[in-house]
């Protein structure tokens, strides 16, 4: 998954202002305590880190 996907994804399910917020500051247990943003910049991959999103919230099926 391209980086340009994921935001997609995440503006989709939270909304575009809300999900910058939800990336920068919810910490997700599944990326080793990390939040998004954190886990994006060590190298985490797109695709694992989308996984981990939808993990953690109800993300709609069509978006998974």
């Amino acid at each position: 998954m391209r980086l340009t996907e994921f935001w997609d994804r995440m503006n989709t399910h939270f909304g575009a202002a809300y999900a910058e917020s939800w990336a920068r500051d919810y910490v997700i247990a599944e990326l080793g305590g990390r939040t998004v943003e954190q886990a994006l910049a060590d190298g985490v991959g797109a695709k694992q880190v989308w996984r981990a999103v939808c993990q953690t919230v109800d993300v709609d099926t069509r978006l998974r």
